[in-house]
């Protein structure tokens, strides 16, 4: 690690912050149905899918991280107060979605924390309009594959499963754990990038990088926010993935962490930012709604949807105000 200002140092923190509110806020989506479905203890799946997600970047790389921080906005736009902007507003839409209970997306609320003050204070112009697109396509395109995939994956199960006693419920239930380890690395492959993206466009903001580039320490302390975050969990997030749309069983928890799993890293693998949060909500009402549409309760549903469309205009607003506050005093 080498020697930072002390504008940096309290930017990596900031950052650490935001990835630790990741951590908490998307531990839920990782564990929810393993939780539910009694595959795993709760202790054990949140100490499960933090070791998963600390080791994720380091297999897959970091294709994620280097579009947040350099295809999303103009070099010239990356400075302290837009980079201050865009953490602290992620971080509030966090907070207050995650005291609501409401499964919103992080990577919406950062990407929207970016966008805002980047307007504010340089303009459309400062926006690069292709790699914008390339994140919003990732964003928006990935729930619906999810639900396409946790449907059709369930489907293939009941079919091979016909015929079968109760029994194969306890299949299926020790098959969730492989799952959720892989859903787990998926995660940490993709969510933790986010934080060393932003952390890595403070470091070039303040002169500590010449040109942008992911270290390895901070893929390490990035992994080690999100584990921190995730092993104290989102509980409230927990019950409501993991029961408030329908009664989860280990078919469903199995299809929908392989259908979640499959979306997310083949996402990363290709550098685009993803939320897990909305792939896997997505992937349970896909799991759901193919063994009965009238099984999921398509309230609890819509209420999501709309935080999801909710997210990015609000954090945009939130980070422009910021930044208006902000850029006075550095």
């Amino acid at each position: 690690m080498p020697s930072l200002s002390v504008e940096a140092i309290v930017l990596v923190l900031v950052a650490l912050v935001f990835g630790f509110y990741n951590g908490l806020h998307d531990s839920s989506n990782v564990v929810a149905t393993v939780i539910s479905t009694r595959a795993m203890r709760p202790r054990l799946a949140l100490w499960m899918a933090a070791i998963a997600n600390a080791v994720g970047p380091l297999i897959f790389g970091v294709a994620v991280a280097e579009t947040i921080g350099h295809e999303v906005v103009a070099q010239r736009a990356v400075t302290l107060p837009v980079v201050y902007a865009a953490l602290l507003a992620a971080i509030l839409w966090n907070i207050i979605t995650l005291k609501l209970g409401i499964p919103s997306s992080t990577s919406h609320a950062l990407i929207g924390g970016m966008v805002g003050p980047v307007l504010a204070g340089y303009g459309t112009g400062a926006i690069l309009v292709n790699g914008l697109l390339k994140v919003l396509l990732s964003l928006f395109l990935s729930p619906i594959l999810g639900m396409l995939a946790g449907y059709w994956i369930i489907k293939t199960c009941l079919f091979l499963a016909r015929g079968a006693s109760p029994r194969v419920n306890v299949w299926f239930q020790r098959g969730q754990i492989l799952t959720a380890a892989t859903l787990a690395l998926s995660h940490g492959t993709n969510g933790a990038q986010k934080t060393m993206g932003v952390i890595t466009l403070g470091l070039v903001a303040t002169g500590s990088l010449s040109h942008f580039y992911v270290p390895t320490w901070v893929i390490l302390l990035s992994a080690a926010a999100i584990d921190l975050g995730t092993l104290l969990g989102g509980w409230s997030l927990i019950r409501t993935l993991g029961a408030r749309f329908y009664r989860v069983r280990p078919i469903h928890g199995f299809s929908a962490q392989t259908a979640s799993s499959l979306v997310i890293l083949g996402a990363a693998l290709l550098g685009g930012p993803v939320s897990t949060t909305h792939v896997v909500s997505s992937a349970i009402v896909g799991a759901g709604s193919a063994e009965r549409v009238q099984k999921v309760r398509w309230g609890v549903v819509n209420n999501i949807v709309a935080s999801w469309f909710l997210t990015i205009p609000a954090a945009a607003a939130l980070g422009a105000l910021l930044y208006l506050l902000i850029d006075p005093l550095i």
